[in-house]
Formats: C-alpha cells, structure tokens, sequence
C-alpha cells in the first residue's frame, strides 16, 4: 500500500498549477524508517521554504510521496506511478539498493532523479544523463574511513557482514585499500555466526577492529552488546562506516556501550549561515538534532527548485542542466560532473567526517577524522 503524499496537496486531489516532485523515501520497516523520517523532513522544509518564496514562476511546489520500506521493487513501481502522475523530477532514497531499483527505472522511463543519500557506486549499470547524486560515492567515503583505521593503528579488522550488493562492495572497498597499505580484512557472514560467535572469531582471529555491514536494529544491536561485554575483547574497536550511529534510535537502544563507535557522516566541521539556519528549522521540525540525512533532503529540494526555476518543467531539459548547476547548498556549493567509476551525475564531493558518540556524553559527536 503506498503512503498518501505528506504535502497539503494529495495525489488524490492534485492541485493542477502545482509543479509536483516525486519524492522515495524509507518509512516503514524493514526500511530504517527513523533515516527516512529525517530525509522526509529536509525535503518537506525545502519545499515550504521554496514555496514562501513564490514557488516556481509562481506555481506552488507539490511534493508526492511514496514509501519504499526498503524494498526496490516497490520503488521501481513507486517511481513508474510517479511518472504517471506528472511529476517533473525525482528526490530521495536513502537505501543504496533501493535507490539503485529506482535509478533504473527512472533512466527507462526518461525522468530525472536526484538521488539524496544513496551511496553505493553502480547506482545504474550504465552512464545515464537521467540521474545525478548529492551523497558521496561509497569508495570515496569508505576510503576515508579506511584512511582513518590505519591512522589510528588498526591493521587487522574484522567485517561482521550480511549479504548485498551494498555490504559486499563495502568489503571489497575496504580490502582493496587496505591491502596495499599492510591491512588484513577479516570477513565474517553473519548468517552463520550468533553475536557470540563473532566475538570467538574476533578473539581467535586476534582483531584489532570489528565493522557493522549489517543491518539496524538487528543484528547490529545484538553485536555490539556482545562484544561490548565480552574481557577478551575490551580493546577491540567497534566501527560503522555506514552510519547506524548517527540517529536517536541508536543511543537509546544501547545506552553507553553505543558510544565510542566511529561513522561516516557527511557534514562540514562548522555549517555556514544557510546551514546553521536550516539546521535549527529541522530540528524544530524533528524535536531532535537533525542527522546529515536531513540535510540532504533539503539540498535535494534547494538544487531541483533551481534548475526547474532556470530550465523550465520538462524533463530532458532538467536532465540536461545537471552540469550546469551551481547552488549554494547547506553544506557547500553544489555542482555536477562526470567522475570516474561513477555511472551518474556526482556531487564530488560533499563534505565526509569520520566521528562517534563521546562516551562522556553520548549526545554529542566527536569528530575524529576529515576528508
């Protein structure tokens, strides 16, 4: 069942002057619903902000949303109806491989798609001018991440893992940078091995570091509880490159033994005045510290409003202006080009942090590493 449109203007009842923008977003499980309710809240301020300010030559911007629960043949089917219903473009996504079900079919369909936090690499198999992105390439945020593990002594590193496309090139990512550098990459499959069983394996492996490619809540939350308790393994460094630490959600279910758990995150040292007054509209919104994924749903918004506004409504216009963008976004300057290994249009690149939870105070951030 889809979810209805969250905007004042329903897809049941569309207002015919509204310039409407499909959004995709993770609301209900197995989705991580808690990514998506801060993605949802970026691009919803974005397009109230857009629509104060006149909307686009004067038409209110409608924004049509659909639940992916994680699941890409839902999205596939989401963005075929959103083609259908009008939209001008496409925003949204947090999960990789859902977002890559989406790239597809919006490539097929020929309807532009700005895809906000998805991060994997192949987000389509081949060069598409349909689709651009404002999250970091996974090989580029994960290379810092390896960067910052042997920057801080760890060469023999475990990665409890479960399967997918995202997981696994998360792993060969790691492997392959690491490798040259004298690091060993452990992998072991979850499916296989209770939380306990992990932490014999961290034991007899003599790992210095354990990575989450896992899911969240579960068995992400069960993992870290083991080795957290666990005397063999009071040093070993718990680490999630992709972020589980980041939202409430987190802190709450595991308390002090979730802090001290580096992440990536994608987010300047210090935001600039845009930043800093988006930042305190979303967490009045969210009744919490709005996440980097927040952020992106509104540069999703700031960066489709403006080529609609210069480029007009039809589509291959706004998928041929991609190059041609340069907005002034929350984190920095947004532009598009071809990077290499990269199938889409890239924002290259985002600002990327390595940072954790501060056991001292487990609501704030610690940032330990910038690339």
């Amino acid at each position: 069942m889809h979810t209805p449109p969250s905007s004042p203007h329903g897809a049941e009842r569309p207002d015919a002057s509204a310039v409407r923008i499909g959004a995709l977003v993770p609301l209900t499980r197995p989705g991580w619903a808690e990514a998506g309710r801060h993605l949802l809240a970026g691009l919803e301020l974005a397009v109230r902000e857009v629509n104060a300010a006149g909307g686009i030559a004067g038409r209110p911007v409608e924004l049509v949303v659909r639940d992916t629960a994680a699941d890409p043949q839902r999205a596939a089917a989401a963005v075929a109806e959103l083609a259908r219903l009008g939209v001008a473009a496409l925003a949204g996504e947090y999960h990789s491989v859902v977002a890559r079900a989406a790239a597809a079919r919006a490539d097929a369909l020929g309807l532009p798609f700005l895809c906000s936090s998805a991060v994997l690499d192949a987000l389509t198999e081949q060069p598409t001018q349909w689709v651009a992105r404002l999250a970091p390439a996974q090989s580029h945020g994960w290379r810092i991440y390896a960067d910052f593990l042997l920057g801080t002594g760890h060469s023999r590193i475990a990665v409890a893992a479960e399967p997918s496309v995202y997981w696994a090139a998360g792993a060969r990512i790691l492997r392959d940078h690491l490798a040259p550098r004298g690091g060993t990459v452990i992998e072991l499959d979850v499916r296989a091995l209770t939380p306990t069983a992990v932490c014999d394996a961290l034991a007899g492996h003599r790992a210095t570091a354990l990575l989450l490619l896992v899911g969240h809540p579960e068995p992400a939350v069960s993992i870290v509880k083991a080795v957290r308790h666990d005397q063999r393994l009071a040093e070993v460094v718990i680490g999630a490159p992709a972020g589980q630490p980041e939202l409430p959600e987190w802190a709450a279910l595991l308390g002090d033994d979730g802090a001290a758990i580096p992440f990536l995150r994608y987010l300047p040292e210090r935001l600039g005045p845009l930043g800093a007054r988006v930042g305190a509209a979303l967490r009045e919104r969210l009744g919490e510290a709005p996440s980097f994924v927040a952020f992106e749903g509104y540069d999703t918004v700031a960066v489709l409003a403006d080529v609609l506004r210069s480029h007009g409504t039809d589509r291959a216009r706004t998928a041929g202006s991609w190059p041609d963008v340069a907005v002034e976004g929350t984190r920095g300057q947004i532009r598009f080009s071809r990077t290499p290994g990269i199938s889409v249009w890239q924002w290259a690149w985002a600002p990327v942090q390595v940072v954790d939870r501060d056991p001292a105070e487990p609501d704030r951030f610690r940032i330990l590493h910038t690339g």
